[in-house]
């Protein structure tokens, strides 16, 4: 079974591309080719224009927050941030703006094993954005935070966005995604069905939100 069919994709510095489709369509699996987490048959993946088969330091430009982060259980919370920050090596100013609002001090010496979805996710969000990097991959952001916790994620993924960086972003949830997204890639069975700019499909739709647009396609594809 092919899971990604001759996908051809160009992204740039800039764009917050949203990535929808149903579940089973290959999303997922485009998030790990793109990560080295799984390798292609054929094809190749460029960061700055520099393939990355066998190449990992292209990893250092990404933040990533998967949709659901698995930690070590007995870690403390800020055992774990540490951790990263000494696996990272980074010498870069850290950006720590979610820290500070997530007030992650609080829990900060707890256990990961104790820790709610909502309280992981927001480790997640903090460790994706901790060292600014200018690709960020973000597979269900908000998925288990509570509605504050959303509205300030969904900010931070604003500022970023204003500061020109290269976002790729998966959610059911297409309402959140309204005021962040400037491209959709729309993949089925693991092939692309359309990437173009939102204003794009909301004209050709006749919608006006990303949610409805989304529908409409997907009620025009064969059953």
């Amino acid at each position: 079974m092919t899971a990604l069919d001759s996908v051809n994709a160009s992204m740039k510095a800039g764009q917050t591309v949203c990535l929808v489709g149903p579940n089973g369509s290959g999303k997922t699996t485009l998030i790990k080719c793109v990560l080295g987490l799984v390798i292609p048959d054929s094809g190749q993946i460029l960061v700055e224009g520099n393939a990355v088969r066998n190449d990992w330091a292209y990893r250092k430009t990404i933040g990533y927050m998967p949709q659901i982060g698995r930690y070590p259980d007995n870690m403390r919370v800020s055992q774990v941030i540490d951790l990263i920050k000494e696996l990272r090596g980074s010498a870069a100013i850290l950006d720590d703006d979610l820290m500070r609002a997530f007030e992650v001090h609080k829990f900060g010496d707890k256990a990961m094993r104790t820790l709610s979805g909502g309280t992981r996710q927001k480790v997640s969000a903090c460790l994706a954005f901790l060292f600014s990097p200018p690709i960020l991959i973000l597979d269900e952001p908000t998925a288990g935070l509570d509605p504050l916790a959303s509205e300030i994620l969904k900010e931070k993924i604003l500022t970023e966005k204003q500061k020109g960086k290269l976002i790729l972003i998966t959610s059911h949830i297409l309402s959140d995604l309204d005021d962040i997204t400037t491209d959709v890639l729309y993949i089925i069975d693991g092939k692309i069905q359309l990437f173009q700019p939102i204003e794009d499909l909301k004209l050709s739709t006749g919608e006006t939100t990303l949610n409805r647009a989304i529908a409409h396609i997907m009620k025009q594809q064969p059953s």
